[in-house]
């Protein structure tokens, strides 16, 4: 199964997209990426919530994933800012994706999201607090090869999210969601 997770922070903690709290949030994500029927494949990072998108085997290795995504992200966050208490709001809101056209559509809204709130962002290059560098679905952005060791991503294995959404044509970078 694959799904658009998002979920936002409690009010009045330090931005995300601070250059400390990005870096926190890939070493979670690199330790997160792949782990028991679960894998966190794309990502955006905003300033008080992140989008991510997850295949995971089942209702509960995604619950299971997810909780383990954000225990370890609040404590790391936590431990950054001296602080104790909630991190995130809300558990997380998911959204199961089913067809190919709702997979491309959660894929182009999750990598573009920063431009959606006025984030600026070169218009011919992914979002740098994104996933967008590694994504090979662009259709004018060449996406950076490095070795599977260094990346906060795991690779997409279901069928949904490596060949069904590309039915439907490669996402433009710059594309802003809902658009």
């Amino acid at each position: 199964m694959a799904a658009h997770i998002n979920v936002h922070l409690v009010k009045d903690l330090p931005s995300l997209r601070n250059d400390a709290e990005y870096l926190v949030l890939m070493k979670v994500f690199e330790k997160s990426c792949e782990r028991d029927g679960f894998r966190l494949v794309q990502y955006s990072v905003q300033h008080s919530h992140v989008h991510i998108i997850v295949e995971a085997q089942d209702r509960k290795r995604l619950t299971q994933g997810m909780r383990g995504l954000l225990v370890r992200a609040a404590r790391a966050l936590n431990r950054l800012w001296g602080r104790h208490g909630r991190v995130f709001a809300d558990r997380f809101h998911e959204h199961l994706l089913r067809m190919p056209r709702e997979a491309r559509n959660a894929l182009g809204y999750v990598l573009n999201n920063a431009r959606r709130h006025g984030v600026p962002v070169p218009r011919d290059l992914p979002d740098p607090l994104s996933s967008g560098r590694f994504f090979d679905g662009w259709r004018d952005f060449t996406a950076v090869r490095i070795p599977e060791l260094f990346l906060p991503i795991s690779a997409a294995r279901t069928w949904l999210l490596t060949v069904g959404w590309r039915r439907h044509g490669l996402i433009p970078v710059g594309l802003l969601p809902g658009t």
